[in-house]
């Protein structure tokens, strides 16, 4: 008689199992399991190893243990568009043949990925660019510091366990998840070539690879323009400039100097709050430069729906900007919450659905201004929504800023002449997520969204037609992450 284990594992393979000839047909098949149907929730992992410490190392074995170790992936072994591209093809072939297993299989499909928001952002991307017929969607486990997008879709932001009771756990939650769609955005850098030294904006090991962002169009692309260098990459959470952007900054090269202090989620989270102080966020008003201040830095131009840009005025005080797509910023705030009936009539402001095709925009004047987060009903500074957002910035006292793409910060040069650098994000489309049932994250096409949230009254302060290039994040085939760059710092 079979024990208690052996049933509740017999249990996960014929819910999740996936057969070797599906994944791997030039494998043996000699110890495949037979499964009397097509199980209910079949996965794809996907595991960055080098994230969370020890833990992503300890979550692959566990996996790998549960279900067919083909269906588990390290990413530090093998490319997720490697994968797919695999995978896909092979389900081709057996459709074609009149395989039904592949063909309903192929329906169920779900993937996991386990990693920091650059190793989720990095997936995204990769299943964005594949186009494929029926895209699987997709749940974030959170092995990172910030953890927002997990975090946004109900799957919690402290590092999991890495048991297999946990993983099991997290299995059936997977299975029971529902799909939602989540807008992308497109962002775009344009620099005019200088007279002179290099044209790339920054380091290329400093560019946030994790992200597919910022890399050079070609000479022969639509978007570029003659005499300019123009740089473009996609994101799914946020957008950011200014102090809040340099503290990161600050964060990301201590660990890329001393990587081995940075092995806990904790410790993480406590050096973040000491950079905050050091880099003067909580006193911005003694140690940050007024030249600094948004404002001084950029003219910022918005198109609320498809028509005309419009200028958005910016608080002097301001020294922050978030473009915001989820209602999860710094480790799982909600900068924009959610206004109030006669915000909503004066001002034209919604609620943050995650498939609206808008961005919330919201201004910080410090950290103790990004505190009012944690109060009730808190929120920044409400700037606008919007479907696009252009930041053009011209020679002024500042020579550089920080900016930052889902959690991934680099140091911007402006110009230092007549130049202009410019900065646009567009709406791109969208993919298709796996979230818990009461997750935070709200859609337009959800009901259960449309509620009102009145008890909110304080306030401190269609698709364009767009080159194919365009709709490429870049993740898969166009982009690759160098060799040398170590993915524990996709996190």
């Amino acid at each position: 008689m079979a024990s208690p284990e052996s049933n509740s594992n017999g249990n996960i393979e014929r819910e999740f199992y996936i057969p070797t000839y599906i994944l791997a047909p030039d494998a043996s098949q000699s110890k495949d399991l037979q499964l009397p149907d097509v199980p209910t929730c079949p996965v794809l992992v996907f595991i960055n190893s080098k994230s969370g410490g020890q833990l992503g190392g300890d979550l692959l074995h566990t996996y790998r243990s549960l279900l067919n170790k083909y269906q588990v992936f390290d990413l530090g072994e093998e490319t997720p568009d490697s994968v797919l591209r695999r995978l896909y093809l092979n389900l081709e072939k057996l459709k074609s043949n009149g395989d039904e297993f592949a063909t309903k299989l192929e329906e169920r499909l779900r993937i996991i990925v386990a990693g920091g928001d650059g190793t989720a952002g990095w997936l995204l991307g990769v299943v964005s660019d594949l186009k494929l017929s029926k895209p699987p969607p997709i749940a974030t486990v959170p092995l990172g510091t910030g953890n927002n997008l997990p975090f946004a879709f109900g799957w919690g932001k402290k590092n999991p366990g890495t048991d297999q009771n946990s993983v099991i756990s997290f299995l059936k939650q997977v299975m029971d998840a529902k799909e939602m769609k989540m807008d992308s955005w497109h962002i775009l850098m344009r620099m005019r070539a200088p007279k002179k030294g290099s044209c790339d904006p920054i380091a290329p090991l400093e560019l946030p690879h994790s992200l597919h962002a910022f890399h050079r169009v070609s000479s022969s692309d639509d978007l570029n323009v003659e005499g300019c260098h123009t740089f473009r990459g996609g994101f799914w959470n946020y957008f950011s400039m200014g102090m809040d952007a340099q503290v990161s900054y600050a964060f990301h090269s201590e660990r890329k100097m001393n990587p081995e202090k940075f092995k806990n989620q904790l410790v993480n989270q406590s050096t973040y709050a000491r950079l905050g102080c050091t880099q003067g966020w909580f006193f911005a008003s003694l140690f940050h430069p007024s030249s600094r201040n948004i404002a001084q830095l950029a003219k910022v131009k918005i198109m609320k729906r498809q028509g005309e840009w419009q200028d958005l005025h910016i608080p002097q005080s301001i020294r922050s900007i978030v473009c915001l797509n989820l209602p999860s910023f710094s480790g799982g705030l909600n900068p924009w919450g959610t206004p109030n009936s006669n915000k909503r009539r004066d001002r034209d402001l919604t609620p943050p659905f995650v498939d609206d095709g808008h961005l919330e925009v919201v201004g910080f004047r410090d950290a103790w201004h990004g505190m009012v987060l944690l109060a009730p009903n808190g929120h920044g500074t409400r700037l606008a929504q919007a479907h696009r957002i252009r930041f053009e910035f011209h020679k002024g006292a500042a020579d550089h800023t920080f900016m930052r793409i889902d959690g991934e910060p680099w140091k911007q040069p402006l110009p230092v002449d007549d130049d202009t650098v410019v900065v646009e994000i567009a709406h791109l489309g969208q993919v298709k997520m796996l979230a818990t049932h009461g997750c935070r994250s709200k859609s337009m096409n959800d009901p259960s969204s449309h509620v009102n949230h009145d008890g909110d009254d304080g306030d401190s302060g269609e698709e364009d037609s767009v080159v194919e290039e365009q709709r490429k994040f870049g993740a898969a085939d166009t982009f690759k992450i160098p060799d040398e760059v170590d993915i524990s710092h996709l996190s």
